[in-house]
């Protein structure tokens, strides 16, 4: 098969991922059609496709693609090899009861220039590979989609969650590989796993379900990029609360509802007086109304509020 026929089974192959039977069919046609080297699986990235189908609940669709990438390695494997330099030629002449090995100058030129080939050959490869671009991941992201096998464990529960925080911290993730995603998810899965004594028992599903929630949420993908940069590390995150876990920003709103409640509340409120005393940054009117209570520590000054009578403006000072 060349790579025009290649490409189309593989766009086959993806429309039909829902078919057991056509998927079968189709990767036996790739299996067979294709005489695997490394310039042809580049240009159809068809080794990245297939692979995609490892982990199918399918036992005979799973084998054949670990079968298929197998034998496409070893294809590659055996091309480099073949072209790689070739082995000065020796004579041996026996002499005198000992044995003399004797290399012609053209060949050891020849092994020079052969090794100076294959070093610049190899010195270009590097450099080719640090200019390509990173890859890119458009859409919905899933160990299913990302090729990923999950089912490490024996318990199935445990490999769910894994499933659940690979799929969380992949969301909207276009950038991060996912050996990379799911390293993390295994990291923050270990830690709730040992802080339940080694159980997969209550604490530890509800632990868990609470952590994918968050880390899911479409309000907090600052939590998402700490975790999978590193800055946050699983043993951390795992006991930190809701509160902690929530951005900057829904932190500064309940800062500021909690701050309105504490002027609202009235049990803890004492008498308000009127003074001219101070001035409202708002309107600039001298008709304020205030009241002082202990918000901190005793040996703290007491904490005066403000309320202007003319625009209800709110302000509070120590």
């Amino acid at each position: 098969m060349d790579a025009k026929q290649i490409k189309t089974a593989i766009s086959n192959l993806e429309k039909s991922q829902d078919d057991d039977a056509s998927l079968l069919e189709i990767l036996k046609t790739l299996d067979q059609g294709i005489k695997a080297t490394e310039a042809l699986l580049r240009e159809t990235k068809v080794g990245i496709v297939v692979n995609k189908y490892r982990g199918s609940s399918n036992n005979e669709i799973s084998s054949l693609v670990k079968s298929m990438v197998k034998k496409w390695k070893e294809d590659i494997k055996k091309s480099k090899l073949k072209s790689d330099g070739k082995t000065p030629n020796s004579t041996a002449s026996q002499k005198n009861g000992t044995t003399t090995t004797t290399t012609s100058s053209s060949s050891s030129s020849s092994t020079t220039k052969s090794t100076t080939t294959t070093k610049s050959a190899s010195t270009a490869g590097t450099a080719e590979k640090s200019l390509k671009p990173a890859r890119v991941y458009e859409g919905k992201r899933s160990c299913k989609i990302d090729g990923v096998d999950y089912r490490i464990y024996e318990e199935s529960i445990r490999n769910s969650m894994l499933d659940a925080l690979y799929t969380g911290l992949a969301k909207e993730n276009k950038t991060n590989g996912p050996n990379e995603i799911f390293g993390v998810a295994k990291e923050i899965e270990t830690e709730v796993f040992g802080m339940s004594n080694h159980m997969t028992n209550d604490f530890y599903r509800s632990k868990l379900r609470t952590l994918v929630a968050n880390i899911r949420s479409s309000n907090n993908p600052e939590l998402r990029a700490k975790l999978l940069s590193r800055r946050l590390a699983a043993n951390k995150f795992v006991k930190m609360s809701p509160e902690e876990m929530a951005n900057e920003n829904l932190r500064k709103e309940r800062e500021q509802i909690e701050k309105e409640n504490l002027f609202k509340a009235k049990s803890a409120v004492e008498k308000k007086a009127v003074t001219d005393r101070f001035q409202c940054g708002k309107c600039k009117q001298r008709k304020v109304s205030y009241y002082q209570m202990q918000t901190r520590s005793a040996d703290e000054p007491l904490t005066t509020f403000c309320e202007c009578v003319n625009c209800g403006n709110h302000w509070s000072f120590s």
